[in-house]
C-alpha cells in the first residue's frame, strides 16, 4: 500500500484546531509535499519533523523561541544568511511555535521560495509531538491482512484462519458477548513505531460484518456505538485451523508462546482447533486472558513444569 499523501494544506487543516495555527506565508504552495526519497529513507514518520536543524533537510522545520532568537540575534547580514540557508533544507513546511512572530526576512524568504509557513501559539515541543504522531501514522509501514479484527478485553485481537471456519460468525458471537468490532474481512495494518502494530478498518467497510446466509450487518446500528472501534493496537493473532492442520503443523501444548511476524514486529499468536460442538468464543476469550497473564509475567506452562520438577525431586 502506498503512503497517504500529506500536502501542506492537508497538514494545516488536520491540525487547525489542535495547534491553533495560522498560515502566515507561502499561501501559493498549498500543494507542497514531503520529499519521496526522504519518506523512504526515514526510519519512521517521526523523523520527518523536528527543531530547526541545518543538517536535516526535507523535514518540517519547527522554530520556537530559541530558534527565532538564533535567527535574529546577530548582525543583519548574518541574520539574513541564517534565514536564507533554510531554503537549502527544502522543508515541506516551516512552523513557528511558542507564539513567536516571524521576522520579516523569513516571511519574504518563504514567499520567494514558496515554502508554506504556519504560526502556532502552542509550545514548540507540543507541536513537534503532535506532528510526529500524525506523520508516524501516515508514513508508517503498512499492509493489509485478511481476518476479523476485534477489541477483546481491551486487547486488539486479529482472528485469522482457513476459509469456511466461521471467522465472521465467531466475530458476531464475540460482539454479542460485549466485545467490539474493528474490521471484518480486510484489515489495514500499520507499524506505528519499532514495536507497535495498529489495525484499522478500511473506510468502505466501517461498521460492517458479513455473515453467510444473512449478508451484511451494520454492527453499529444493531448493537450500538459501543460495539465498534475505529482502531486498535494489534496484541494477539488467533488462528483457527482444522484438526488435521493442527496435528500436522502445531504442537498440542506449545512449551513457549508462538509469534507471527507482522511488518517486522513479532505478534503473539494462539492456534485454536475448530471442531463441531466446541465453544470457540469462550476459547478465544481464554486465549486473550492467558495472553494478558503472560504479558504480566505469569506463564502457566512454566509454572506447571516447575511444579512437576519439584514433585519428581520430592518422589526421589
Amino acid at each position: 500500500m502506498k503512503p497517504t499523501v500529506v500536502s501542506a494544506d492537508v497538514l494545516f487543516e488536520d491540525h487547525r484546531e489542535a495547534l491553533k495555527w495560522q498560515w502566515v506565508a507561502g499561501l501559493g504552495a498549498s500543494e507542497r509535499r514531503f520529499d519521496e526519497v526522504a519518506i523512504r529513507e526515514a526510519r519512521s514518520g517521526a523523523d520527518l519533523v523536528g527543531y530547526l536543524n541545518y543538517i536535516h533537510p526535507y523535514r518540517v522545520q519547527v522554530c520556537g523561541e530559541r530558534e527565532i532568537t538564533y535567527l535574529t540575534s546577530a548582525v543583519d547580514d548574518d541574520n539574513r544568511r541564517r534565514i536564507a540557508r533554510i531554503v537549502t533544507l527544502e522543508p515541506p513546511v516551516l512552523v513557528l511555535a511558542d507564539g513567536q512572530t516571524a521576522p520579516q526576512p523569513m516571511v519574504a524568504m518563504c514567499e520567494r521560495a514558496q515554502i508554506p509557513m504556519f504560526a502556532s501559539t502552542e509550545p514548540a515541543a507540543f507541536v513537534i509531538d503532535v506532528l510526529r504522531a500524525y506523520l508516524s501514522r501516515h508514513f508508517a509501514d503498512r499492509s493489509s491482512m485478511h481476518g476479523v479484527f476485534m477489541d477483546i478485553l481491551g486487547m486488539g485481537v486479529l482472528i485469522t484462519g482457513e476459509s469456511g471456519l466461521g471467522k465472521s460468525e465467531l466475530g458476531l458471537e464475540l460482539i454479542s458477548r460485549g466485545h467490539g468490532l474493528v474490521a471484518d474481512d480486510a484489515v489495514d495494518i500499520f507499524r506505528t513505531n519499532q514495536a507497535s502494530i495498529e489495525g484499522r478498518c478500511p473506510e468502505l467497510l466501517q461498521n460492517l460484518l458479513e455473515v453467510r446466509g444473512i449478508g451484511l450487518l451494520d454492527i453499529k446500528a444493531i448493537f450500538g456505538e459501543t460495539a465498534v472501534r475505529r482502531k486498535m493496537r494489534l496484541n494477539l493473532i488467533v488462528h483457527l485451523v482444522r484438526r488435521e492442520t493442527l496435528e500436522r503443523d502445531y504442537d498440542r501444548m506449545p512449551h513457549e508462546p508462538l509469534y507471527q511476524d507482522v511488518l517486522g514486529v513479532p505478534v503473539r499468536k494462539a492456534v485454536i482447533q475448530v471442531v463441531a460442538g466446541r465453544n470457540i468464543a469462550v476459547l478465544v476469550e481464554a486465549a486473550v486472558r492467558n495472553t494478558i497473564l503472560q504479558l504480566r509475567g505469569i506463564d502457566t506452562y512454566q509454572e506447571f513444569v516447575a511444579r512437576h520438577r519439584a514433585a519428581m525431586q520430592k518422589g526421589e
